[in-house]
């Protein structure tokens, strides 16, 4: 625990770091101006419009981290490092957040665009599923098996989850679906967005990003030190630990055994 607190005092002096929390700072504020004063007020949706701006670029960060989960869970299991599995963990707990204010958000904008908090369009439903993709990696690495075998079985729902992001984005080209159509992207649509109404968005989705790699760099930082603590106990208590009689030599005689049982007994 001492490594754990002595590491986050080491992130939360170094300059880069306050450089990187101002500078997302800055861009919250800046945003926050955008989307309540710059851009004007919708015509047709009003006010409930704005969560636009907040929305997409939060489903986004949802899809992209879902990707980097699967990328730093495939560099695990082909170097065996446990650096790219600590990335792929760190990853996952943000994706998780990010994929509920994804739900949350869009029921808030679709209620009084649709006049339901949810309904089972295409790509409300294929969001779902990445809400359970994580949900799913995050409760196998808190309860599943340890170690080498977790982090395998792990990689393998972040590899097989990845593939529904590309479903999300392209769900409402191959689906007949109520959801707006594409503001960002190759498929987006010409003419979508007004300029006051693009810069707002682009400058939103930069904050999102930088703000994200903010967070994701510290907490991934954490994480390190976790592993390199519990890899150190282990280490500590494999050299504490009495030998065990299978662990003992074969070529230990029957009698020398007899006489070591009662004391590796009360170990």
């Amino acid at each position: 625990m001492s490594l754990i607190i002595k590491q986050y005092s080491k992130l939360t002096t170094q300059p880069i770091n306050w450089i990187l929390f101002a500078l997302s700072l800055a861009l919250v504020l800046y945003t926050l101006y955008l989307i309540f004063l710059y851009v004007p007020t919708d015509a047709n949706l009003g006010i409930s419009q704005r969560i636009f701006y907040i929305h997409v670029p939060i489903a986004w960060l949802g899809m992209i981290s879902i990707i980097v989960v699967a990328v730093a869970s495939a560099l695990y299991l082909w170097t065996k490092n446990n650096k790219w599995d600590d990335l792929a963990y760190s990853t996952a707990e943000y994706g998780m957040i990010f994929a509920t204010l994804i739900i949350v958000t869009g029921a808030i904008w679709a209620k009084p665009v649709w006049g339901v908090w949810w309904t089972w369009d295409s790509k409300l439903t294929t969001t779902l599923i990445l809400w359970f993709i994580y949900a799913s990696y995050l409760i196998l690495r808190a309860y599943g098996p340890t170690g080498i075998q977790q982090a395998r079985y792990a990689a393998l729902i972040a590899l097989i989850g990845a593939i529904d992001a590309p479903i999300i984005y392209l769900a409402t080209e191959w689906w007949r679906t109520a959801h707006p159509s594409y503001v960002i992207g190759p498929l987006e649509e010409s003419g979508g967005l007004d300029t006051q109404m693009r810069t707002a968005f682009l400058v939103s989705i930069i904050t999102f990003t930088v703000f994200y790699a903010f967070l994701l760099s510290n907490r991934y930082k954490i994480r390190r030190s976790e592993t390199e603590l519990d890899e150190l106990h282990q280490e500590v208590s494999a050299i504490e630990r009495p030998p065990m009689l299978s662990e003992i030599s074969s070529f230990t005689s029957k009698k020398t055994l007899k006489a070591i049982q009662p004391v590796c007994t009360e170990f």
